[in-house]
């Protein structure tokens, strides 16, 4: 539209009658149709790398590294494809946004993708966050663990991104069991949910059954990156620590896109539940 009216106003000037208008309209089109297609042909890489686009970027990288690391064994399963969607939808993605998570998934899937490239550009934005760089790590190890089992290939994968963005083997381990302690957890609450669906008389055999299928006090101290041999005040401190990074409200107040709430919001759920289970063994 600038072209346009610039066009016409230098038509005018220049013949001083109507045909001057018209070319320059026709010409201020033409600029402006050139500078569109211009737009369209801008690099994403180096529009995501514009200030006000953070949101974007770790959403983008989430997604097309998820579909990264789904095809570490070279063949991405149909959990794989469930578990991208199931985030987009605790993420309540609009459809616009759907499409676009898809096509980062799929751009992670194709040979050649620049893992290093992308990890860098993840990096030169979010370096100093670690509770965000950790949320990332987290959502990846969980893509991996869609089929309910960590391949090599793709424990390699986990291994050197999470080099990549400076952290030790030891830190990844940790992730890892963490993660499997919140599996069992959140197994726990479905099926506590399923049970308590249906009436059942027979409630002291219920409650044998609650008890029975409960998620271990090790369980537990593995999700808050704890153990057994640590002192009170040592598990205090953890689990102040993860719930500080995880905790919704801060995390988007510090640049984690609201999509991402829900999945925040049941990991200090899952985190709570695994502290208050300490709390009753250890009777502080």
């Amino acid at each position: 539209m600038t072209g346009k009216i610039a066009g016409v106003i230098f038509g005018i000037l220049l013949t001083r009658n109507i045909l001057g208008a018209l070319v320059g309209l026709y010409v201020g089109y033409l600029f402006d149709n050139a500078i569109k297609k211009m737009a369209n042909k801008q690099n994403v890489a180096n529009w995501l790398e514009s200030g006000d686009s953070k949101q974007s970027i770790f959403f983008y990288s989430t997604f097309s590294v998820m579909g990264h690391v789904a095809k570490a064994t070279g063949r991405v399963t149909p959990e794989h494809i469930q578990t991208a969607s199931d985030f987009m939808a605790k993420m309540r993605l609009s459809e616009s946004q759907k499409e676009e998570a898809r096509d980062a998934f799929r751009e992670g899937k194709l040979p050649g993708f620049p893992l290093n490239a992308k990890l860098k550009l993840f990096k030169q934005h979010f370096g100093d966050r670690s509770d965000l760089q950790q949320f990332f790590l987290d959502i990846l190890v969980q893509t991996a663990y869609s089929d309910s089992v960590l391949e090599q290939k793709e424990y390699d994968v986990l291994l050197k991104i999470n080099k990549e963005l400076g952290y030790t083997k030891r830190f990844l381990d940790q992730l890892i069991s963490m993660w499997e302690a919140e599996v069992r957890f959140q197994a726990y609450k479905q099926k506590q949910q399923e049970k308590y669906k249906q009436y059942d008389r027979r409630s002291e055999q219920r409650e044998k059954s609650r008890q029975a299928e409960s998620p271990s006090l090790q369980d537990a101290y593995a999700l808050i990156g704890a153990s057994e041999r640590d002192s009170t005040r040592e598990i205090k401190r953890a689990y102040k620590r993860l719930m500080s990074q995880n905790h919704p409200d801060k995390l988007v107040a510090k640049g984690l896109p609201p999509e991402l709430m829900e999945l925040a919001k049941q990991k200090t759920q899952d985190i709570q539940a695994a502290y208050d289970l300490i709390k009753k063994a250890r009777q502080f």
